[in-house]
């Protein structure tokens, strides 16, 4: 049993769940077929939960259980996932021990459990799975255990369904990328696109998806864009969810309008007499292409954006990885620093949520200091600083 990519004829593409004898588990596709299709997520999201489903069918096969009906065991199902490898190693089991590692973490684990919840859910819409299952998937949950701000406004005590299987997460912290870093990396880059690149990253704050799919025609850097049917001021990108060929997508659904600097319109320019050079009228409508080595003009992918980054890093002998993620924290720190408001950190990324810019703000240590500094001592009001 495995996941398997499907090509359909009109280039759309999704992943789905094949046996042993590469025939289609009818269930599995269904779900994930709709999952792709009529939810419109991205084609890595079907990847990610084919490969989900995938474990859960296999330890339903290799212990016995009816896949519609071992949601009642699915504590036993967590403890296999912590200790076992996946299909395809050359194990099938470990024995753990004192100090052993887990074959899979929490968190991983918990986006298991996440899809395995959507296949059964989904099952049960078409009557495949017995209505109880339901109960062994979720219990009832108050909202006084949800943030403030994902609350309701009305005063009685409102009730949801809460996930009954699912593990405490660390927090883990994305750091920003620093000025210095940031600049050391544009400074080791070899070409005016790597240079772009990290602009796009750092300074425009898009995500690598977002940066790979973005389309010439997504750039409007003239101070007047009415000639090309945009009333948008100044030079600026529009971020546009769409399906590309290199599989560069888009995580926010809503199209937006991102606002660009003279740094990132000039290098705008060098990468466009870079790219002429090299290809001449030649290339497709993608904003980044393959200059350097073949296939010569076809879309750079994410994977060789993060592969920028991390040589980027090396060579700037930087001692960490400085990741796209990181680069986009930075941006929206530096607005911050600079004076600008979340409603404006939301807006220039993208998100939908008024709460999703606070995971994205650094403060650096000396604006910390400053708002230590500006608050008075309780006697000056009446005696005076001494």
């Amino acid at each position: 049993m495995r996941a398997f990519l499907v090509r359909m004829p009109s280039g759309l593409r999704y992943w789905t769940v094949v046996d042993d004898d590469f025939l289609v588990v009818a269930h599995a596709d269904l779900f994930l077929r709709e999952l792709r299709l009529s939810r419109g997520r991205a084609e890595l999201t079907t990847k990610a939960y084919a490969e989900s489903v995938v474990l859960y069918l296999w330890w339903c096969l290799l212990t016995g259980r009816d896949w519609r009906t071992a949601a009642q065991h699915l504590g036993l199902f967590i403890v296999w996932l912590r200790w076992t490898p996946g299909p395809g190693t050359e194990r099938t089991a470990v024995r753990p021990g004192p100090g052993s590692k887990p074959v899979r973490d929490n968190r991983h684990i918990n986006k298991v459990l996440t899809a395995v919840r959507g296949l059964l859910s989904h099952a049960r819409s078409r009557n495949a799975v017995p209505a109880w299952v339901l109960d062994q998937l979720y219990e009832l949950g108050s909202e006084a255990d949800l943030p403030l701000a994902a609350r309701g406004e009305s005063d009685t005590m409102q009730v949801r369904l809460r996930a009954r299987h699912r593990l405490d997460e660390p927090e883990s912290e994305v750091d920003r990328a620093s000025d210095e870093e940031v600049v050391a990396m544009f400074l080791k880059c070899r070409s005016a696109r790597d240079r772009l690149t990290i602009l796009l990253l750092s300074r425009v704050g898009l995500r690598p998806g977002q940066v790979a799919g973005l389309h010439r025609t997504d750039c409007h850097l003239m101070p007047d864009s009415r000639a090309l049917g945009c009333d948008v001021e100044g030079a600026h990108l529009h971020v546009v969810r769409r399906q590309n060929v290199n599989n560069a997508w888009s995580k926010s659904k809503q199209s937006w309008c991102m606002p660009l600097d003279f740094l990132v319109v000039q290098a705008f320019d060098q990468y466009v007499l870079e790219r002429h050079e090299k290809l001449g009228a030649g290339g497709n409508d993608f904003l980044l292409v393959n200059l350097f080595r073949p296939p010569l003009g076809e879309p750079v992918t994410t994977a060789a954006i993060g592969e920028l980054c991390t040589s980027l890093s090396r060579r700037a002998g930087l001692g960490r990885v400085v990741t796209p993620r990181m680069c986009r924290h930075a941006m929206a720190s530096n607005v911050v620093d600079a004076g600008g408001k979340l409603d404006e950190v939301q807006a220039l990324l993208g998100q939908k949520s008024a709460e999703s810019p606070r995971h994205y703000l650094h403060p650096k240590p000396e604006r910390l200091r400053d708002a230590i500094e500006r608050v008075p001592s309780p006697r000056w009001g009446t005696e005076g600083p001494r």
